[in-house]
């Protein structure tokens, strides 16, 4: 009987000779690494344990010259290419296997002017590289929740932080962006030039081309601010999270609240009485005062007794690491989300419901209550999509041990085709899951904005080099 073939090493690519990778190693100020080589297994392995897998090659990139490079050896080679910033995404999409890694994660630089109120930031900066700077200054970024996040995948598929109702998303606030497209070029793009790339970048992914830097405006916020950190029964779900609803019709945009809906977890800050028990909390940052914060915060406070209050005042760059310890580097996720209209009791039920089937305590379902400035920018503005609809529901699936994964990824699934009847269509990019739901799924998150995206496409990236991301096809002519 004739043997089977031998499984395809996914390291190793057929054509690439030493001579030509060692050329292209040649060419770059950063490092080029390869499979069994010092760093090679830290350069392939991302925050979350799901993805494993193994790159051909690794280009620690110093600059924008080394990108270009990079790119130009993907496309002549016709490599896989994925591009790593912070390494936060939960899909995965940083690292591929048998194929190239443009790796940004050295490019940390950021360089604030404090009278114009911008900062400029290289892409493998993380929210925190970019929180200690601008906060010298007594100044923000609106970025995400997590400090570890990674601003450059954040940012181009929206970037939804505490600062999303007063100051609006972190794309709303990019001001330019120096961009390495297909062909190799590096170009700047602003509302002033290329500005059919700018618009593009502003929602739509890492589609277009390797962004290495972001000019972000900046906003007076801090250093030190109020934070809201309560959690209730899960019993008063309905009367939490409809008191978030009408706390947001009379108070002004300054607050964007998070509900979230999970198990209490067996550590020192919360009562041991109440270990394990499900929960509902409302999270929320005063960007101002923390005098003004704590009274402007007061009602979200008081919604009913409290199985714990953790809220206070801190610093702004000690708030964004709030809820950093949920989510340890090396653990599992795996995640979805989409956005409803209204939290009506049924789905409000479903929520409950959901979040206490969860396998895992870690586990939660989350209400981000959107509107305020992230509203008032123009549908079809920037690229981001269904910005009038007021909640974002979140199913954030968080385990530890590789043996519960299946477990645990059906659970999310589950959850999400439980609540697609609620939902209008649409979702964040960020939480995307796998999108195993296929091209109509994904036009729903591009929303209006997906034809024009896909014509963008096709000016910038014809061959979809850059694919490794919630893709959009590029047009086709005469389509």
């Amino acid at each position: 009987m004739a043997s089977l073939p031998a499984a395809r090493d996914p390291e190793r690519v057929d054509g690439l000779t030493d001579t030509l990778v060692d050329g292209f190693g040649a060419r770059l100020r950063g490092q080029l690494v390869r499979p069994g080589e010092p760093g090679y297994e830290e350069a392939r392995t991302l925050w979350n344990g799901l993805i494993d897998r193994r790159p051909a090659l690794v280009a620690r990139c110093d600059g924008d010259e080394d990108v270009a490079a990079a790119v130009d050896f993907a496309r002549e080679n016709r490599l896989p290419l994925a591009v790593r910033g912070g390494g936060h995404g939960v899909a995965g999409h940083a690292v591929c296997d048998g194929g190239l890694v443009v790796d940004l994660s050295g490019m940390t630089a950021v360089d604030v002017d404090p009278e114009g109120r911008t900062a400029r930031v290289q892409g493998g900066c993380t929210l925190a590289d970019v929180d200690r700077a601008t906060q010298r200054h007594g100044l923000a970024a609106p970025l995400g929740v997590v400090s570890a996040t990674g601003v450059a995948g954040l940012t181009l598929s929206g970037g939804m932080g505490w600062l999303r109702r007063i100051y609006g998303l972190s794309c709303d606030n990019l001001v330019s962006a120096t961009v390495v497209t297909a062909q190799g070029n590096v170009l700047s793009a602003s509302a002033s030039e290329n500005d059919d790339l700018f618009w593009a970048i502003r929602g739509g992914g890492g589609n277009f081309g390797v962004v290495t830097s972001f000019e972000y405006r900046l906003h007076p916020v801090g250093p030190e601010v109020f934070f809201c950190n309560v959690y209730y029964p899960v019993d008063r779900a309905a009367e939490v999270l409809r008191s978030c609803e009408r706390y947001l019709s009379e108070a002004p945009d300054q607050v964007g609240p998070l509900g979230v809906l999970g198990r209490v977890p067996e550590i020192a800050e919360f009562p041991s009485e109440a270990h394990g028990a499900p929960f509902v909390a409302v999270l929320a940052l005063f960007p101002g005062d923390p005098a003004d914060g704590e009274e402007a915060l007061r009602p979200l406070r008081e919604i009913t007794k409290p199985i714990c209050d953790l809220s206070g005042a801190l610093p702004y760059v000690e708030a964004q690491t709030v809820l950093d310890e949920d989510y340890p580097d090396g653990g599992r996720y795996y995640w979805k989300s989409l956005n409803v209209p209204q939290l009506g009791d049924e789905l409000i039920e479903r929520l409950v419901e959901h979040a206490a089937a969860a396998p895992s305590p870690a586990s939660t379902v989350d209400v981000w209550y959107q509107g305020g400035a992230m509203a008032q920018v123009g549908e079809e503005e920037t690229a981001f999509a269904n910005r009038g609809v007021p909640y974002l529901i979140g199913i954030e699936g968080n385990w530890d041990d590789e043996a519960d994964s299946a477990a645990n990824v059906a659970w999310v699934r589950d959850t999400f085709s439980g609540l697609r009847p609620f939902s209008g269509g649409g979702m964040y990019l960020n939480f995307p899951g796998f999108l195993e739901e296929g091209e109509q799924l994904l036009r729903e998150g591009y929303g209006p904005n997906y034809e024009r995206l896909a014509a963008v496409k096709a000016a910038y990236d014809p061959e979809n080099l850059f694919r490794l991301n919630a893709n959009i096809e590029p047009k086709k002519p005469n389509s």
